[in-house]
């Protein structure tokens, strides 16, 4: 079983650790500015981008682009997590202390909360639109949709970017994460909003100032990411309990 470690504060101030938080910060910060903007260039160029399939399919490919650039730029120097989820899951599996992740999470939602109201500003005011379950889709099965979309995305950060037998694979790790990210949208979209990313959900909202079932994304991305997190390290990789390194997965 993986070692799941508190972590010290002279670990987590360090050089390396205050490097990471500044990447995680600014990946967080394009990632958001870009999958949000896009959301708003659609809603001003449509009438009704909520019900066009055309308006769906630009803003999954939207976010699969600039997370995979996010998580590339990011990698060498945090690891490119630039989601909560994803450093819960890291978390759980002693990839990464819970000390340095509490700081991981405070630069990725300061992130998602400047982009989103730097989008606000740069767009003359347009209205922020937030993650929403859909017509007829209840706040459960929003939960649970959230739960195993984002248990597929770290499970894909595990297996390319974090088990020591990835290989080859590693190589690609980024372009996997976008790419499960954008399938998940289109999946799941039109029913919970297809977050996996509590940053992702909280910029928008604190911009608009609507937290309106905003809870659903975080239980739902962090059940889903620490479950995947648990799952793929006891049973997939080997653990010789070695000191874990607070700027790497």
């Amino acid at each position: 079983m993986p070692a799941i470690a508190f972590g010290r504060l002279d670990d987590s101030f360090s050089v390396a650790s205050i490097k990471a938080y500044v990447a995680e910060f600014i990946s967080t910060l394009l990632f958001v500015f870009a999958g949000v903007g896009s959301a708003i260039a659609y809603n001003k160029l449509t009438a009704d981008a909520a019900l066009d399939p055309a308006g769906l399919v630009a803003v999954a490919v939207a976010h699969g682009f600039a997370l995979f650039v996010a998580v590339s730029i990011a990698a060498n120097i945090s690891g490119g997590h630039v989601n909560p989820a994803v450093t819960f899951g890291l978390a759980l599996g002693g990839q990464i202390t819970i000390l340095t992740g509490l700081f991981y999470w405070i630069a990725q939602l300061l992130g998602a909360v400047v982009a989103s109201f730097l989008l606000s500003v740069v767009t003359g005011g347009l209205d922020i639109p937030i993650h929403a379950v859909g017509a007829g889709v209840g706040a459960i099965q929003g939960v649970v949709l959230e739960i195993i979309i984002t248990f597929g995305l770290v499970y894909t950060v595990y297996a390319t970017a974090v088990d020591p037998k990835k290989g080859g694979v590693g190589t690609i790790a980024p372009i996997a994460i976008g790419f499960i990210v954008g399938a998940n949208i289109l999946a799941a979209g039109p029913f919970s909003g297809g977050s996996m990313n509590p940053a992702r959900s909280f910029g928008p909202a604190v911009a608009s100032g609507n937290f309106a079932d905003h809870w659903i994304y975080w239980v739902g991305p962090l059940l889903g990411g620490g479950v995947a997190g648990l799952v793929y390290s006891n049973v997939f990789i080997h653990h010789e309990h070695a000191p874990l390194a607070s700027s790497e997965f």
